[in-house]
């Protein structure tokens, strides 16, 4: 039978209820117990802790009545709460209710078994009752108690009315904003309790201050929690003819006073913390602040989450004059607080803090800061109170469901999500505050174990499979809550444009420029032309906008130029038409219409790249589609596609648009996944590799089909500088030599004509305007510069170096690597130039004086004017070129005895030196550093603004979105420069050193 009533233990049901304890409440000839309290238990969250707290109880009650024998009034308590407990009716469902849902309530009535009329004869009571109630028992304290421990008893017993009403609420989602409210004006009760009992300890102090308590949080949105932090604002102003630091230092120790009040641990345990760090400069700043203070702070220094805080502020206890002046003066200001530059990235970067700061286990149990939480309900519903709060008073609120019902009742969300939201938003409080009032401890992670679980899922009536049930509701509400957050922001921002009819939210067309705006668009004019012509009409491509555009624009508003990335959406959309497969991937993949979305609000690059071949989407969808493609298979697609083109224009023009569609897969990955400098150096040079190689076959092609003949002379194309080490960049040119080699018997002359005529055909047709950026091919590293033959024959360069080369020419030639042409005639010029670039006794010391010199001629003469030498990402203070130079100059010295020293590249010849101990793991880790990160900031730079970009922006917004392409948090551009500046410091000293040899201290010191 007990198993039958809801009991877990249905054997210590029958001995309890045997118990002595409960004489005259259960007739023991009752053995179904009909309408009698073992049935009444089965209507509770947990009748097995019910029914022991009722027998500890009942004992309890006997016990204080047998050693006060001389009190009548408690002598009649007994027989009046058998009487309450025998019989049908809200005292009784009130008072099992209570035990079956509280171990720490039910231990106070334990201890204050008097005090179960409150539980019983429970009502709804103003905030001015519990005031007077609290205040008047922290002045003249029972018999028996301190006034803390007044404060702690009583403020229970007003805990346990509200407990009471709650519990048996016929709907508890439907009682939340009452249970809340009751709470919060609880919780003031016992702030000016806890005033009034400083003021009486410290008499002297009180007269000369005018101090105010201003709730924040969930206490001053009258929305608070069973148990909680009261966050709380101290204001005062002088008294008494007090000055202002003698008046400040006496509301400070009255402050401090109040909070341990509340705070401290007695005999009859403590209420709850009072957390005042939302005050101005948090724990380090001033306890207790003057209004004009506090206005100073506001108005010069505080922070957008700060105002955010204020929205709830109210006042609750002390001085209400001083309180209301506060108010009246901060309040302007949180309405406002939208109009600030980057707003909504500092709200997202405040809501990203908070989740990043949540332990991975408890991640998945969090009703209050995980995805589709409680913070993701109040955080949405704060942001527009804010950004529309400004011009519609109405939507003022400090409460989240009164806030989320005047948005509703404004047009500014749909009703329809509102509604759910709110439910939403009832269902997860709820869930709080009952896993909270089992043991009055401050959690918000739901429970793991089966049989608290299912205490809670009948705390909200589930009685099949309770737990199972609870759990799948909790899930199906937090899913709702994460897919209403984008609805919520933008769905109401296309019913502004739409010439739809909607029952859904209407924005007028300021409101929705208002919410443009604090989202970050710069014109939101324009932001809702795009939208209105992405959406507009009955088409299924309309309507397919019109479902993905909510999403998108969150995604569009994350990112540094929502704008750009808007306007780009709609060219790509607009290009594409009707193409069948392009608005389906995006419906279908979630995470093709995230990338794309991300992508052109975060890169001019990628998005110009795209506009000129929106094809290029089709990656998205594609299982590996940002992994860069290898040379051989960007060749064998590009040899196609020139294959079947007539002429050398039509066919690299052909090769260029699988080139754009490239380099926009490497971008994608870059700005998505991070690929690193070294990757994108690598995938990019592969790319102009083997776009060179197939025009260099197209022009060859139409050569000998002009001719009528086979070729005179066989082509190498050398790559040099970034090409040769495979670290090309965004706006790399291509750094090239041009060899030629005449076949046998072909007159000289003619061959070293034909071999002109083609590399010039090559350089045309691949700088020519066309779909992707163009290709410079630039030969100034050739022998006697642009004063020598574009390209010579492979005896010319055998003549020229045995005679004529110069120290630079051999440091040119150690990123000289075969790029394009015929294969052998690239091992006879690799033959020709590794003795020269691996010199057999490395340099001599004038050789080493004239790089010197060549170096600081060059820092001197080629950096711009007007370019900051300490940002500057070649020619700057640890920039490219002084890693690489100093890299060099060790190769030229030491690859003859090191041969892992023989290598193109910049970051493998510093790993190669620090293995052979050439230069310290120290060193080594400073220049690599130093090198990866200008040239990963030149690549985000110019990804950003779409053109090349010599140094740190100067201006905080490409700064900015050149620091979030690399990984930093919004508003961080000041923190990359002086990054930059310190890395570039650090790393100058070691080439001081290694480079110019300004100090020599052993083999990690300056060059042998």
């Amino acid at each position: 039978m007990f198993a039958r009533l809801g009991f877990a233990d249905p054997a210590r049901a029958e001995r309890l209820v045997a118990d002595s304890a409960l004489t005259g409440l259960i007739d023991p000839l009752d053995d179904d117990f009909a309408d009698g309290v073992i049935q009444a238990l089965a209507d509770v969250a947990d009748p097995d802790l019910a029914l022991l707290t009722l027998v500890r109880l009942m004992e309890s009650l006997r016990t204080k009545i047998a050693s006060s024998p001389d009190d009548p009034a408690l002598g009649r308590e007994l027989p009046a709460l058998i009487a309450t407990l025998r019989h049908p009716g809200p005292g009784r469902e009130r008072i099992l209710a209570v035990l079956g849902a509280s171990m720490a309530l039910g231990d106070h009535l334990i201890a204050h078994p008097e005090h179960w009329r409150s539980v019983a004869e429970a009502r709804t009571r103003t905030v001015e009752e519990r005031v007077e109630r609290l205040v008047s028992k922290v002045s003249l304290p029972p018999e028996g108690l301190t006034p803390e421990d007044a404060l702690r008893v009583y403020y229970r017993r007003g805990l346990l009315g509200i407990a009471a009403l709650d519990l048996v609420a016929p709907d508890p989602l439907v009682q939340l904003p009452t249970t809340a409210a009751a709470l919060a004006d609880l919780a003031q009760a016992a702030l000016e309790a806890a005033l009034a009992l400083a003021r009486a300890e410290l008499p002297e102090e009180a007269e000369q201050c005018r101090l105010a308590v201003i709730a924040m949080g969930k206490a001053g949105g009258r929305e608070l929690n069973y148990i909680s932090d009261v966050d709380v604002i101290f204001v005062a102003e002088p008294a008494g003819g007090a000055d202002e630091p003698a008046a400040m230092a006496a509301a400070t120790k009255v402050a401090t006073r109040l909070m341990t009040a509340c705070s401290a641990s007695t005999s009859h345990g403590t209420l709850w913390s009072v957390d005042a760090a939302l005050r101005p400069e948090g724990k380090h700043g001033p306890l207790v602040r003057t209004v004009a203070s506090h206005q100073a702070y506001y108005e010069r220094w505080a922070k957008t989450w700060e105002f955010q805080a204020l929205l709830k502020a109210r006042v609750v206890a002390g001085d209400r004059e001083v309180g209301e002046d506060y108010l009246a003066t901060m309040m302007p200001m949180v309405w406002q607080a939208a109009s600030r530059e980057n707003f909504v990235d500092e709200v997202q970067a405040m809501r990203r803090r908070v989740e990043a700061h949540i332990p991975s286990a408890e991640a998945g149990r969090q009703l209050k800061l995980g995805p589709g939480g409680l913070r993701d309900i109040e955080f949405s519903v704060q942001l527009l109170q804010l950004v529309h709060g400004r011009t519609d008073p109405s939507l003022r609120s400090g409460t989240t469901l009164d806030g989320l019902a005047a948005l509703a009742a404004g047009g500014y969300v749909g009703r329809d999500d509102a509604a759910v939201l709110g439910s939403a938003y009832r269902l997860l409080r709820t869930l709080e505050h009952r896993i909270q009032l089992l043991r009055l401890r401050r959690t918000h992670l739901m429970p793991t174990s089966q049989s608290e679980l299912r205490r809670l899922g009948r705390a909200l009536g589930h009685r099949q499979d309770a737990a199972t049930t609870l759990l799948a509701q909790w899930k199906a509400e937090s899913r709702e809550v994460r897919r209403l957050h984008e609805r919520l922001f933008y769905r109401p921002l296309l019913n502004a444009v739409a010439r739809l009819d909607s029952d859904e939210a209407r924005l007028t067309p300021e409101a929705a420029r208002e919410r443009l705006q604090a989202l970050g668009f710069r014109d939101p004019k324009g932001a809702l032309r795009h939208i209105e012509a992405l959406t507009e009409g009955l088409s299924r491509r309309a309507a397919i906008q019109r479902h993905l555009l909510p999403v998108m624009l969150g995604w569009f508003a994350q990112e540094i130029d929502p704008d750009g990335g808007l306007l780009a959406f709609r060219d790509v959309s607009e290009s594409l038409g009707t193409t069948h497969w392009y608005l389906r991937l995006l419906r279908d993949e979630p995470q093709a219409a995230e990338y794309l979305a991300r992508t052109l609000a975060r890169s001019r690059f990628a998005a110009d790249v795209l506009r000129s071949a929106p094809e290029g989407v089709q990656i998205l969808g594609d299982a590996g589609g940002l992994v860069p493609r290898s040379r051989a298979d960007i060749e064998r697609r590009m040899r196609v596609a020139a294959s079947i083109k007539k002429t050398p224009e039509q066919a690299v023009k052909a090769a260029r648009q699988i080139r754009k569609v490239e380099l926009f897969r490497v971008a994608v990955a870059d700005l998505m996944t991070g690929l690193g400098s070294s990757a994108v150096g690598v995938a990019l040079a592969d790319i102009t590799e083997a776009t060179i190689e197939v025009a260099l076959e197209a022009v060859s092609r139409a050569t000998e089909a002009r001719t009528g003949q086979s070729l005179l002379t066989k082509i190498l194309i050398m790559g040099m500088g970034r090409l040769g080490g495979r670290e090309c960049g965004y706006a790399s040119d291509a750094d090239v030599i041009y060899v030629h080699d005449p076949l046998v018997g072909v007159d000289q002359g003619a061959a070293q004509a034909q071999a002109l005529e083609i590399v010039k055909d090559l350089v045309r047709v691949l700088g020519e305007p066309g779909p992707d950026p163009a290709i410079g091919l630039d030969a100034d590293l050739r022998p006697e510069g642009k004063n020598g033959p574009l390209i010579r024959s492979l005896d010319s360069y055998r003549s020229y170096y045995d005679r004529w080369a110069v120290t630079w020419e051999a440091q040119a030639l150690i990123r000289a690597r075969p790029v394009a042409g015929d294969n052998d005639l690239a091992a006879e010029f690799l033959d020709l130039i590794d003795p020269i670039r691996w010199p057999d006794s490395g340099l001599d010391q004038a050789q080493v004086r004239e790089i010197r010199r060549l170096k600081a001629r060059m820092e001197a003469e080629r950096l711009p004017r007007g370019a900051d030498r300490r940002t500057h990402f070649k020619l700057g203070t640890g920039g490219l070129s002084d890693v690489e130079w100093t890299t060099q100059l060790l190769q030229l010295e030491h690859a003859h005895t090191y041969p892992t020293l023989r290598t193109t590249s910049t970051l493998p010849a510093l790993q190669a030196l620090a293995q052979a101990r050439l230069i310290s793991s120290a060193d080594h880790a400073t220049l690599s550093e130093a090198w990866q990160l200008a040239a990963r900031a030149r690549d985000a730079a110019m990804l950003y603004r779409g053109r090349p970009v010599d140094q740190i922006p100067s201006d905080a917004r490409e700064a900015d979105g050149t620091a979030r392409i690399m990984g930093l948090a919004p508003g961080s551009g000041q923190e990359l420069a002086e990054n930059y500046r310190r890395v570039g410091r650090h790393a100058r000293a070691v080439v001081d050193r290694l480079f110019y040899g300004e100090t020599e201290d052993g083999p990690f010191g300056g060059h042998a």
